[in-house]
């Protein structure tokens, strides 16, 4: 069985040595292993895949719990095998409802293996497609400007039991804390243009500036530099005649290019074709 270990919390010394020592005397083979040192948050992250040929998930998150309690971390002991045909999802939504409809749906008709666990938003915009759909709604605003609660996140997380974190044009940033407490390929994440060619908030306008006729969106797993990259699961693009004007090229790249974009990018995770390993996207054999 493979297993995704992660340890997040203060930074000090001697924090993997009890976790890798105790896996391996289980007789784990250790597939991959990462370590991170934020010197300007004091944050400690660690990323351990294991494989296990007999493996009690439950009495090895009660053992590394123990641990974490008494190194100070937080730690998540996830396996994709675990609910391998029907992973829980959190769909993180912001201000459009176009992708996460889109998933919606997919899941309804059959399209996608998998269970819409919950609806978390920073603002109350999708609310009305958790009831539309009975998918329960957490609100993660913090205060009246959109800002996200990312702890009450995590634990919401946590609460519903979720296998993959996807961010459907949720428009903030995941800290790193975050981001490596779900690290491990379970963050999916919807940009709305093509990358690495058209990073940040307004990718729509700097390939318009750029006079482009070709625009996409990129569905990819988050590490925590910003829309990095190399961890592409999926594009998908469409061409405009010139001189369509902006407003036009974004209506149809949000109302039709963005959701399918996502729902087949997540479509690929869910169903294990790809996975995360060291940082890139890799096919699962």
């Amino acid at each position: 069985m493979q297993i995704v270990i992660t340890a997040v919390g203060p930074d000090n010394r001697g924090l993997a040595d009890p976790i890798i020592h105790f896996v391996t005397g289980q007789g784990a083979n250790i597939a991959e292993i990462q370590m991170y040192d934020h010197d300007e948050q004091c944050l400690f992250a660690m990323l351990l895949r294991i494989e296990l040929p007999v493996v009690n998930l439950g009495d090895l998150r009660c053992t590394l719990a123990a641990i974490g309690e008494e190194k100070g971390l937080s730690i998540r002991v996830w396996s994709p095998e675990e609910r391998k045909h029907n992973p829980r999802l959190a769909i993180c939504a912001t201000l459009r409802p176009e992708p996460a409809l889109a998933l919606l749906r997919a899941i309804r008709d059959g399209r996608m293996k998998a269970e819409a666990a919950v609806i978390l938003g920073n603002r109350p915009n999708c609310r009305s497609l958790a009831e539309q759909f009975a998918v329960p709604w957490e609100s993660v605003e913090k205060g009246d400007d959109g800002e996200a609660d990312d702890d009450r996140l995590m634990a919401l997380c946590d609460q519903y039991q979720i296998d993959y974190l996807v961010l459907a044009r949720y428009m903030r940033v995941l800290p790193p804390s975050s981001c490596w407490k779900y690290a491990g390929g379970r963050i999916i994440n919807l940009h709305h243009g093509l990358l690495p060619s058209f990073p940040g908030i307004r990718p729509y306008h700097e390939a318009f500036a750029s006079r482009m006729l070709t625009y996409g969106a990129t569905c990819h797993f988050i590490v925590p530099e910003l829309d990095a990259g190399n961890q592409i699961i999926y594009q998908s693009t469409f061409t405009v005649p010139h001189g369509m004007k902006l407003e036009e090229i974004i209506r149809r790249g949000q109302e039709d290019n963005e959701p399918h974009c996502l729902v087949e990018g997540v479509r690929r995770v869910v169903d294990r074709e790809v996975q995360l390993h060291f940082h890139r996207v890799v096919a699962r054999p």
